[in-house]
């Protein structure tokens, strides 16, 4: 089994950036495929970023050129750096960990863009 434990979510200016930061436990020497979601109030959960056996695939069109998903040194950390931060990136930001065919998710992390 995997755990995962997201931080560095908050309220930032449009303009601003943030770093979130996703701590893997458990079995992490198994996971093939980390990734970041978010979810907007009223909207499905969306895939922002991910990461598969060690390549990196921004996923959604929106964040091209803003975000940055990257692998810690540790085996067992996972970044998403934001710049240039809209108001429509507000949502609440899961981490996910693919494990021997079962995703694990975080508890989210909040992001909150004022405008």
């Amino acid at each position: 089994q995997v755990q995962l434990v997201e931080s560095g979510g908050g309220l930032v200016q449009a303009g601003g950036s943030l770093r979130l930061s996703c701590a893997a436990s458990g079995d992490i020497f198994a996971i093939n495929v980390m990734a970041w979601y978010r979810q907007a109030p009223g909207k499905q959960r969306e895939l922002v970023a991910l990461l598969s056996n060690g390549d990196v695939t921004t996923v959604t069109d929106s964040v091209k050129g803003r975000f940055t998903i990257s692998r810690g040194n540790a085996k067992n950390m996972m970044y998403l750096q934001m710049n240039s931060l809209k108001p429509e990136d507000t949502a609440v930001y899961y981490c996910s960990a693919d494990h021997l065919g079962v995703r694990y998710w975080g508890q989210g992390t909040q992001v909150s863009v004022s405008s």
